[in-house]
Parts: C-alpha cells; sequence; structure tokens
C-alpha cells in the first residue's frame, strides 16, 4: 500500500506554506559537518500547538494509509521527541481497547542518565508492542540507527521507521539512509522528499541563481540523484 495522492499533496501544500524547506543565502555547516545552502527545519512546528496538532494528523492518516496498527509511537530523542508523545497519545485515544497499562507513552532521554539499566538510563517509559520509530528529518540518518540498534538490543519489535522529510543523500559511506535501515529488514517511509520539494520552493521564490546553482552541485557530490533547479 501506498499513501493516496491526495494526502502527498496535502502535506506537501503544508510544508510549502510553512516555510519548512527553503534556501540560504549565507551556508550553515550541517551536524554531518557537510556545507549546505539550502534547509529543513521542522523546530517551529515543533513549538505551536495549532500546527504540530495539523502535523501529528498528517502522521496518523499516512499510517493509516499504509496500513499499520502500531501499539506504540517513539520519536528519536530530541528533534522528534513531541512528534512522538503526541503522536502516541492521539493515536491510543482513537482505539477502542484503551484502558489501563494497554498504552505505553514513551519518551527517549537527550542524554543518558548515569546510573541504572539500559532501559532507565535512556527512556522514560520503555517502548512496548508493535513500534513505529518518528523522525523529523533524515540526512545520515545516523540518529535513527542508533535508536534502531537500542531497540534491537532490547529485542523491541520495529514495525517501521517514518521521517518526516529525506533530505535525500548519500552517506560517506555511500549507502542511503533508507538502503542501511531496509538492510536491517525493518520497513522505512519518508511523507516528503527534498528531491521533489525543493523545485517547488525554486519557482515559487526568487532564489539567487548562483544560490541554486550550489545546491544543484550539493546533491552532484551528496545527493542520491541529480538535482535540476535552473532551466
Amino acid at each position: 500500500m501506498k499513501p493516496s495522492l491526495e494526502l502527498k499533496e496535502d502535506f506537501t501544500n503544508f510544508i510549502l506554506e510553512n516555510n519548512i524547506i527553503g534556501f540560504f543565502k549565507e551556508p550553515i555547516i550541517l551536524k554531518s559537518g557537510r556545507v549546505s545552502y539550502w534547509y529543513v527545519n521542522w523546530r517551529d512546528i515543533s513549538s505551536d500547538v495549532y500546527l504540530i496538532d495539523e502535523l501529528t494528523n498528517f502522521i496518523i492518516k499516512f499510517v493509516n494509509e499504509l496500513n499499520l496498527n502500531p501499539d506504540c509511537f517513539f520519536g528519536v530523542p530530541e528533534g522528534a521527541t513531541k512528534l512522538g508523545i503526541i503522536t502516541q497519545f492521539k493515536w491510543a485515544k482513537m482505539q477502542k481497547d484503551l484502558k489501563k497499562n494497554n498504552y505505553i507513552l514513551s519518551m527517549g532521554r537527550g542524554f543518558p542518565k548515569k546510573h541504572g539499566d539500559l532501559k532507565d538510563r535512556y527512556y522514560l517509559g520503555i517502548p512496548e508492542g508493535k513500534v513505529i520509530i518518528l523522525e523529523d528529518v533524515t540526512t545520515t540518518g545516523q540518529s535513527l540507527i542508533d535508536i534502531i540498534n537500542q531497540f534491537s538490543t532490547l529485542n523491541i519489535d520495529i514495525q517501521a521507521a517514518i521521517s518526516l522529510t529525506n533530505r535525500n543523500e548519500k552517506r560517506n559511506d555511500g549507502k542511503t539512509v533508507k538502503e542501511l535501515i531496509m538492510k536491517k529488514n525493518i520497513p522505512y517511509y519518508s511523507m516528503s522528499n527534498a528531491l521533489e520539494l525543493l523545485p517547488k520552493v525554486y519557482e515559487m521564490n526568487e532564489i539567487d541563481k548562483t544560490i541554486a546553482k550550489k545546491v544543484e552541485d550539493y546533491f552532484l557530490k551528496y545527493g542520491e540523484k541529480e538535482l535540476i533547479l535552473i532551466r
């Protein structure tokens, strides 16, 4: 099953209307060390009650259209922590079997405690049942992969990993995030991706062609595929 075109278009419009993806006049250095003239930023959405309510509704629709039926949503710390908690709360409230002790509200610690067992050091409420891991943006995907490895150690059943936006980049080892996660026999889905979004942003705004060329060059160096902005 695939999400409907209607859902994809609605989510794309949500991203564009809220300036979640765009271009920089001056580059920034990403956590990966790469110098980027473009960004994907979900932080402002996570700071607004109305917008994160809309966003988590999109996630639930996306999961329903994929015919997934998780017991728990978990957000990768710390970028997707709010996302995981609010989605899980809303999801559990929608279920017919909601009662005491049926649904865990799990959260990962940004920094592990120095004492206690693995579960206590890393989690406030260990994920239970079939778990969907949520991430806001995947670049190299290392934070997401670290969580997957932790869950495997704890024998947690991962139903899928979902990112809001895939930056469509290759890692330094030449692999994509999707390739690495699928190799672990875990389905990976992205609700949006940079290769489709950046041309739309470029068309909608007066972007300096010099900057556009730098972004095209960035994808030639790091991207899964070539990105064409200037025609």
